[in-house]
């Protein structure tokens, strides 16, 4: 069974790599063979075609190497601030999505988590990238922190197009990809919500969604508090 797994992996891998390298190897080829015949609007559309699909294989390398350091790599647990840790890496997507919307809504007395902030970090970039990338331009995604039956709750909505009730068992499978208007325009490789998923859970956190198709997404990440004490304070506050 293990083998078979495994095979099966490493067929899906070799699939999806195929597409990138082939239009990587195509246009260059294009480009080598023909530069005086092409224009120069065609050779820059071409050149952007080899960017975006160095970029896209770049992303499925990363990707398949988290995948294979779930299992082994070593967690570094402290304390972190998560309200802190969102803020460091909402700049990033305003810079990449500069149509849309970020906003935050962070519980102030939020107390910490006993985390491996590297990998927190990952979890929030892979969940607010596929908000918006699934959003339509101008939407707005909202990423929340608030307090809730003696954990932390992190929210990431999004005003995508929402889920279908029968693709929910796929949403964090390895290479599944949901189809819809918008995934047309969006690459990926159907691993970041499996990684986000296994990573959540190593670290002791659940995750989960609720989605209604045509009013959009929400995924769920909870953790337990830092320790009980402040547990119980909060949990009297809130």
């Amino acid at each position: 069974m293990k083998n078979s797994v495994q095979e099966e992996f490493i067929a899906t891998v070799s699939h999806e790599m195929r597409t990138p390298l082939t239009s990587i190897r195509g246009f260059s080829q294009t480009l080598l063979s023909s530069w005086d015949k092409i224009s120069d609007d065609d050779k820059k559309k071409f050149i952007k075609i080899i960017e975006d699909q160095s970029q896209r294989l770049i992303h499925l390398v990363e990707n398949i190497l988290s995948v294979s350091k779930l299992k082994a790599e070593n967690q570094v647990l402290k304390e972190v601030d998560i309200n802190n840790s969102i803020k460091k890496i909402i700049p990033l997507f305003t810079q990449q999505y500069k149509n849309y919307n970020f906003k935050t809504e962070l519980y102030l007395s939020l107390p910490p988590a006993r985390l491996d902030e590297d990998k927190f970090q990952q979890i929030m970039t892979n969940l607010i990238d596929n908000a918006a990338k699934y959003s339509p331009s101008g939407s707005t995604v909202k990423i929340s922190t608030k307090i809730q039956q003696n954990k932390i709750l992190i929210s990431v909505q999004d005003e995508g197009v929402g889920i279908k009730k029968e693709d929910f068992e796929k949403v964090f499978k390895k290479f599944s990809r949901l189809e819809n208007h918008l995934t047309s325009k969006t690459q990926g490789n159907g691993l970041g919500l499996y990684i986000t998923k296994e990573l959540t859970e190593k670290m002791g956190g659940t995750i989960y969604f609720e989605s209604e198709e045509g009013k959009g997404t929400t995924f769920f990440v909870s953790f337990p508090f830092y320790n009980a004490e402040v547990a119980v304070k909060c949990s009297q506050q809130s």
